[in-house]
């Protein structure tokens, strides 16, 4: 039951100290091992080293995050047994080190218990990341800062344009659910950077920007919903309207994700939408990769079904475990008050059979503002009335926005709109990667950022619109 459509994943960051003598040989070097959690799974390497004095000090990379150089501390060594414990995520780790000393059988508990096995060896390289772009790029690349008035913050990002004078046509990229940067950056993958580079390169500006609350951008994201971040995105189009190299007829957004549900509110107040004359024509177009078409209960109760049956579930098991993510919504949906709230919540995960270390976490996310309100909104009659150029894209190995359950609804509801293109890309993922299942768990394997005819179907559209 996570807060977010994209998996979001949290760096275990370990916490080691000394280690008696006794064993310390076998606990110098470098480890590496899998953690699987459901359809997730991390790599990482554990570096343990010893100076003269027999103090033991050691780093954590969290391979697939990218992350390198976690500071460890407070390892316990002895009778052949490895121990630790991670108070920064409530977690720990008990292994037996094997007679070699080349492996540490064990067990990672953070209010579940997994497996987990460590093995002596260098750590594996990072995945390639080939479509990341390398500096210098052959367009301009600039830092700049915009003020929502609006939420009393200032935003920051990156504004790329290709070389000449311009103007050029434009586009503001809207991150999907979770804390986002401007690159949108998960697993090792820099999404944003990948898809801004590509539509750079072909002659159009792209703007964008971290979340508030995130990097460089003020605000608190924890406090905000979609509503507050279309009035983020809203900013970002008054900014491109000062720009000289920016063509004002040919302003639009591409919204991944959440994204894709926020970039309609914000056309339809900014565009004279139908049955509403008072929007300034500043979006002049958008594109929808993986955007909703459905109400947000529906789609994480669906999200569910897939991700078990994809992961090996029988369908029986699938629709129970659907079935038990409807009861919870359910009760967030209706009751308001918010001591009985969270009273029942405890109550409903415990009866599931929730660890109670986990249940504080999955109430947070359960109550806050964001969830409830994706739970309720329906984006169905928002786009009803948008009437600018839509292109909507979902892969067909989606399992967080399945386009079984979106794409129809996204039809009917552009059904009036003779300008909407809407398309189920082959073989791609929620990421729109080339996938083999579509589950989470390939995201960080997968070289491939954005599929290549995905970066193309979007350029090419955009530059084929007339002003």
């Amino acid at each position: 039951m996570s807060r977010s459509l994209r998996v979001l994943i949290a760096i275990f960051v370990l916490v080691l100290g000394t280690v008696s003598a006794a064993h310390a040989q076998t606990a110098v070097g470098d480890w590496q091992g899998t953690l699987k959690a459901g359809a997730v799974s991390l790599r990482i390497a554990v570096h343990i080293a010893a100076d003269a004095n027999g103090q033991f000090s050691g780093t954590l990379d969290s391979l697939d995050q990218g992350a390198r150089g976690i500071p460890l501390a407070a390892i316990v060594v002895g009778n052949s047994q490895l121990t630790f414990t991670v108070p920064a995520v409530s977690g720990s780790f008990t292994g037996k080190l094997s007679d070699d000393g080349n492996t540490i059988d064990g067990s990672w508990t953070q209010g579940a218990s997994l497996p987990l096995v460590l093995t002596r060896g260098t750590s594996a390289p990072p995945v390639r990341r080939p479509q990341t772009p390398a500096k210098p790029y052959p367009y301009r690349e600039e830092e700049i800062t915009f003020p929502n008035p609006a939420a009393g913050i200032t935003l920051a990002g990156t504004l790329t344009t290709p070389n000449g004078n311009g103007p050029f046509p434009a586009v503001i990229l809207i991150t999907g659910s979770g804390a986002q940067d401007r690159n949108e950056s998960l697993l090792g993958h820099q999404p944003f950077l990948v898809l801004a580079d590509y539509l750079t390169r072909h002659g159009i500006a792209v703007l964008r920007a971290d979340d508030r609350g995130v990097g460089k951008s003020g605000g608190n994201f924890a406090a905000a919903t979609s509503e507050d971040f279309a009035t983020d995105v809203e900013a970002g189009l008054a900014f491109l309207q000062t720009r000289r190299d920016v063509d004002q007829r040919r302003i639009g957004l591409i919204g991944h994700s959440e994204g894709g549900l926020i970039a309609p509110m914000v056309a339809v107040r900014n565009n004279g939408a139908r049955n509403n004359g008072a929007g300034n024509n500043a979006v002049r177009f958008i594109v929808l990769m993986a955007g909703p078409g459905v109400p947000g209960e529906d789609i994480i109760v669906e999200q569910v079904r897939q991700l078990a049956l994809a992961s090996g579930a029988p369908p029986e098991q699938a629709d129970r475990n659907a079935g038990q993510q409807r009861s919870v919504l359910d009760l967030v949906k209706r009751e308001q008050d918010a001591a009985a709230l969270d009273r029942e919540l405890r109550d409903r995960l415990t009866q599931l059979g929730m660890p109670s270390a986990q249940i504080d976490g999955q109430v947070k996310g359960l109550t806050s503002p964001w969830y409830r309100h994706f739970l309720a909104y329906d984006p169905a009659p928002v786009l009803a009335k948008v009437t600018c150029p839509v292109l909507a894209i979902d892969g067909e190995k989606d399992l967080q926005v399945p386009p079984a359950q979106n794409l129809p609804a996204l039809r009917k509801a552009l059904a009036s709109n003779k300008a909407a293109q809407i398309e189920e890309i082959p073989g791609v993922n929620h990421l729109f990667q080339h996938a083999a299942t579509g589950l989470p768990t390939e995201y960080a394997s997968i070289e491939e950022t954005i599929a290549p005819e995905v970066l193309e179907k979007i350029s090419t559209w955009i530059l084929g619109l007339r002003p």
